[in-house]
């Protein structure tokens, strides 16, 4: 879905212009997306299956969820929003535990610029997977993985990027404090 976001400077500020997420992907416009990572008790992370339809990564056992932060909304609206469009779990604010902000730019072989500040937050999933329910233009399934790999993507095929390896690693390192609490 083609939706209106915020362009942001290369630090990640507001330049206070919009556009459409096309026109920031074609032109390599810095803009915000959220990405939550939804984790179990028992150390089992859930990942997404992304839409064959979507045009980066299609097919790939992906973020629990993720997505592009609208025109003026604000992170955490953003992140809840995004759990539940996709998932249909719904978080409260003091659900999500935010653990970083990252860059990330990647030029895909379709034309497709990706410049953005992720957003990245953890938060514990409570409930069973029947109890959700996937947006199928966004999300073709979902299943919970040990949580190992995220730290193991390299002799998995179609699950995760192993080029994000050190990113994963730094989420896996969260959840496990976050565990052990």
């Amino acid at each position: 879905m083609d939706e209106l976001i915020d362009i942001l400077t290369t630090e990640g500020k507001p330049t206070g212009k919009t556009a459409l997420k096309s026109e920031a992907h074609k032109n390599g416009w810095f803009h915000a997306t959220v990405h939550v990572w939804l984790f179990t008790a028992d150390e089992k992370i859930l990942l997404q299956k992304r839409a064959m339809t979507k045009k980066v990564f299609p097919g790939l056992w992906d973020i629990s969820v993720a997505g592009h932060i609208g025109a003026g909304e604000a992170i955490l609206e953003s992140a809840k929003r995004e759990v539940f469009e996709e998932i249909g779990l719904q978080l409260e604010e003091k659900d999500l535990i935010k653990i970083g902000t990252r860059i990330h730019q990647v030029s895909h072989p379709n034309g497709i610029q990706d410049n953005e500040h992720h957003h990245v937050y953890i938060a514990e999933l409570k409930v069973s997977l029947d109890e959700l329910s996937i947006q199928k233009e966004e999300v073709d399934d979902i299943k919970l993985f040990d949580l190992s790999t995220l730290k193991n993507t390299k002799n998995l095929e179609n699950v995760l990027l192993s080029r994000f390896h050190d990113y994963y690693c730094t989420v896996y390192n969260n959840i496990i404090k976050q565990i052990k609490i």
